[in-house]
């Protein structure tokens, strides 16, 4: 689950531009090359969407900032999908 860190603006600006609900769903979500499976709330699941999405359309920076910030909210998580 999602860590408690203080996130920068640069960090904060990113969460919202996901349009999150906060309706309390949770999301299975696979890696693709380990077949590792997490279980992420909106917030982790829209951020690796964002991730996987930056990676495919070679937009490097948004891949950075997004891996980033997937690691200091998800360390776990972050392990089983995209380290």
């Amino acid at each position: 689950m999602a860590k408690a860190v203080k996130l920068c603006k640069r960090d904060e600006k990113l969460i919202d531009s996901l349009n999150l609900k906060n309706d309390g769903s949770k999301y299975r979500v696979t890696n693709p090359y380990s077949g590792g499976i997490e279980v992420l709330d909106e917030r982790g699941a829209k951020l690796y969407k964002y991730v996987k999405e930056a990676e495919q359309e070679s937009r490097w920076d948004d891949l950075n900032k997004g891996l980033t910030l997937f690691r200091k909210l998800y360390p776990n998580e972050y392990y089983t999908l995209l380290d």
